[in-house]
């Protein structure tokens, strides 16, 4: 290709719980459009190597928090701007190729395989002779319809996902390598192997056994002569779907070293169903401030996840539950308790309205939560002063932190994940010489896994529940590891030739 290859851009990604009440609306996806795009991504840049050998052009991509089930309003008014879009782009230029920018774990209402769905109208505007490069998360899905209309599909490598960056810039590298015929072919052979094992990411976390060394094994494939990519997705286990299950894409030029790859890693998943742990020791959300109010001061700050209603992994944010027992303690009655305890948090506009009206120092009464998920507490009635305010955030618009007694509850106008050490020095907070710090998270994020010299993970209802067999699957193919314990006859992790994009999807799906 003599000249620039021109590369579209266009994706939506929210890892959607199917077991929470909580809807997810358009405007949470911060659309962006056409050079914003660009930007957002810095190794696209006009002065970086990819920027530098391919003309990009944004359409539209929209990265929501994880939450409840997108509407299907939502996703129409998002796909539909995506494909008008498309449309403008195709008419102006040759398009060679598009990245394909997706999570691959958002539900809509209505609709199942979405990714697949948005591909196939994204493909009837670009049509059969533009090569599609996916990334992904490692937590999303791929349908065999999905990888039939990609040519190369990859996710992160890490949980937590520190490479994902490194991620989509391969995804980018890859099909401009292709379309610039550095590579043997535009479209290479793509090996797809579905597992029968659903888990939950704090179970197959890449720090610790046995993700590690499965992971690890990942480049080793991709290193083989006549392989590009190789990749594993753990899925999502937090949505009933047929697709949620783990599976294997490698791809490449060379058909015996391609398939070897992909039966390996299969082989190295399923063969370690048993061995998955949760990263961290469990409890029950009383057993875990238990640990906390006894742990020594060596193991302070102690963390505790309280893990199902997890922000970041679909949960609505809006549970009472864990800050209700919080606060019901007796230990942390009283501002001179001899504990500092760091909530974060639950959100309450009229909260925030009636604590911002008030000022810092003000004491008031006010009541949080459960606007959307009421399932296991309601509403929470508290009184405390008022410590810090802060306007302005992405996510939380405003945040307030109440004291009460000796626990300062993180309250938002809108959900927020707190995953940063800046998220709580911003409101006056200091982590770092806290006691307790109880988050809605799973895994601790880098920033808070530094900080933390103890931590546990609460086993919390929610849903983004850690015990998935109490929340009611019924959808997911069977069996499925850890729903069905007892396989009669063991899966056929051979591999499944996934036909080229630009050929008709054949064979049965499995």
């Amino acid at each position: 290709m003599s000249k620039r290859p021109v590369i579209a851009v266009a994706g939506l990604a929210c890892e959607t719980s199917t077991f929470s009440p909580a809807v997810t609306l358009a405007p949470a996806f911060h659309p962006k459009r056409g050079d914003e795009i660009v930007e957002r991504y810095e190794f696209l840049h006009a002065d970086k190597p990819l920027g530098i050998e391919a003309e990009w052009k944004g359409a539209l991509i929209g990265h929501a928090l994880p939450g409840g089930i997108v509407t299907r309003e939502a996703f129409e008014t998002l796909s539909k701007e995506i494909v008008e879009r498309l449309q403008v782009i195709v008419a102006e230029n040759k398009v060679d190729g598009l990245w394909f920018d997706i999570h691959g774990a958002m539900c809509v209402q209505e609709l199942d395989d979405v990714e697949a769905e948005l591909l196939r109208r994204v493909r009837a505007v670009i049509g059969p002779d533009v090569i599609v490069s996916a990334s992904m998360d490692l937590h999303g899905n791929v349908s065999r319809e999905l990888a039939h209309m990609c040519d190369l599909i990859t996710c992160y490598r890490m949980a937590p996902h520190e490479d994902a960056m490194d991620t989509k810039e391969r995804a980018c590298r890859n099909l401009v390598n292709i379309l610039q015929g550095k590579e043997p072919g535009l479209r290479p052979l793509k090996a797809w192997i579905p597992v029968p094992i659903l888990l939950p990411g704090e179970q197959t976390s890449t720090r610790i056994e046995p993700a590690k060394h499965i992971y690890a094994a990942v480049p080793e494939v991709e290193a083989v002569d006549g392989v590009l990519d190789a990749a594993i997705w753990v899925g999502y286990a937090w949505a009933d779907e047929p697709r949620n299950r783990a599976a294997i894409v490698v791809t490449g030029w060379d058909e015996a070293a391609v398939s070897r790859g992909a039966e390996k890693l299969a082989n190295l998943f399923w063969d370690a169903r048993a061995d998955f742990k949760f990263v961290a020791p469990t409890g029950s959300f009383a057993e875990c401030l238990d640990a906390a109010v006894k742990s020594p001061p060596e193991e302070r700050p102690y963390f505790i996840s309280d893990s199902g209603d997890n922000p970041t992994a679909g949960g609505s944010g809006d549970m009472t539950w864990g800050l209700t027992r919080l606060l019901e303690r007796p230990e942390f009655k009283s501002p001179e308790s001899g504990y500092t305890v760091i909530y974060a948090s639950v959100p309450g506009p009229k909260a925030i309205e009636t604590a911002v009206a008030a000022g810092v120092g003000a004491t008031v009464t006010v009541t949080a939560g459960a606007d959307v998920d009421n399932l296991h507490a309601p509403p929470l009635t508290m009184t405390g002063r008022v410590h810090s305010i802060k306007h302005g955030d992405r996510d939380a618009v405003t945040e307030v932190v109440l004291q009460v007694g000796s626990v300062y509850a993180i309250l938002t106008k809108l959900r927020k994940p707190y995953h940063k050490e800046k998220d709580f020095t911003d409101l006056n907070l200091t982590p770092r010489s806290a006691d307790i710090v109880i988050v809605k998270i799973g895994y601790l994020e880098p920033q808070l896994y530094d900080m933390a010299k103890g931590w546990m993970l609460g086993l919390t209802p929610g849903g983004v529940d850690q015990d998935l067999k109490r929340l009611g699957h019924h959808r997911i193919r069977r069996p499925m590891w850890p729903f069905d314990e007892d396989f009669e006859k063991m899966p056929d992790l051979k591999t499944v030739w996934i036909d080229k994009s630009n050929e008709p999807l054949s064979g049965p799906d499995v």
